[in-house]
């Protein structure tokens, strides 16, 4: 069993003299250690399946952007990953209106091709990122396929749901025809429990699922759970106009996040699912 508090007392060379365990996580252990100086570091522990090594690239991704604030990684092992501390506080009256024009900018640091150098997860599950120069393609493959063929080797496909989704398949194209041709560099899984808001008021990004993509996949997943404000999208469009027939290709991009829902958690997210299907065909 790999001894994780020698390995980052050994890498801070300092001793270890408390770890205090937090909530909120839905997946990872997650703690705050104190080292003899006084120098507080946040520990995610639970995994040992790359998790940790793809969060960390993700987050290092984002940063090199230089929009928006995440936690620094300090250091990374196969079944844990030690970030900075972000001392939380409370919004301010600009802080939605700050996110929105931050990932508008964030939005505008691009790649050539759709996809990231490493498959990664979304959530419990795996996220494949196999690059494409085809952003309905990549769409299609490794988002929409992958969920299917994880409900079938869950046996939870119905003739429904097998009707409806070569349907879907038949149509892909044509619904996503008209979204922008640009990659950008998205969060992945942003919903509202994935940021956090330090003490001066400013948003921090946690727990990304990062790729390059079409930058409307990011917006749409901020809505899957009742939304952001009205000035974090007005913000956004200000900053970063969205391209016509937005609304149309929203419920496809839902789509992915309900379909993952239906595979983690069963069959309370099954009529989402259908309905989201059917809106196309």
């Amino acid at each position: 069993m790999i001894d994780v508090v020698s390995i980052i007392t050994h890498y801070l060379k300092e001793e270890i003299i408390n770890i205090r365990s937090v909530g909120g996580g839905c997946i990872a252990q997650s703690g705050i250690i104190t080292t003899e100086s006084g120098s507080n570091y946040f520990l995610k522990q639970g995994y040992s399946n790359g998790m940790f090594y793809c969060e960390s690239n993700g987050l290092r991704e984002i940063a090199k952007a230089k929009c928006i604030q995440v936690p620094e990684v300090i250091l990374v092992g196969e079944s844990f990953l030690l970030l900075s501390v972000i001392s939380q506080g409370a919004k301010i009256n600009n802080t939605m209106e700050d996110f929105g024009r931050k990932l508008a900018n964030m939005h505008q640091f691009t790649s050539d091709r759709y996809g990231f150098f490493e498959d990664n997860f979304i959530g419990s599950s795996k996220q494949i990122n196999t690059y494409s120069t085809s952003w309905s393609d990549f769409y299609f493959i490794n988002r929409l396929l992958f969920q299917y063929k994880l409900v079938e080797q869950n046996g939870k496909v119905t003739e429904e749901l097998k009707d409806l989704f070569l349907k879907l398949e038949n149509r892909i194209k044509e619904i996503l025809e008209g979204s922008e041709d640009i990659a950008s560099l998205l969060h992945g899984d942003l919903w509202g429990g994935n940021y956090m808001i330090d003490t001066s008021g400013d948003v921090v990004l946690i727990d990304p699922a990062v790729y390059y993509g079409n930058r409307e996949a990011d917006l749409v997943m901020t809505k899957l759970f009742g939304g952001f404000t009205t000035d974090f999208y007005d913000s956004y469009s200000k900053e970063y106009p969205l391209t016509p027939g937005y609304k149309y290709r929203e419920n496809i991009y839902l789509l992915y996040h309900v379909m993952n829902h239906y595979n983690l958690f069963g069959n309370s997210y099954y009529g989402q699912m259908i309905d989201l299907m059917k809106f196309y065909v």
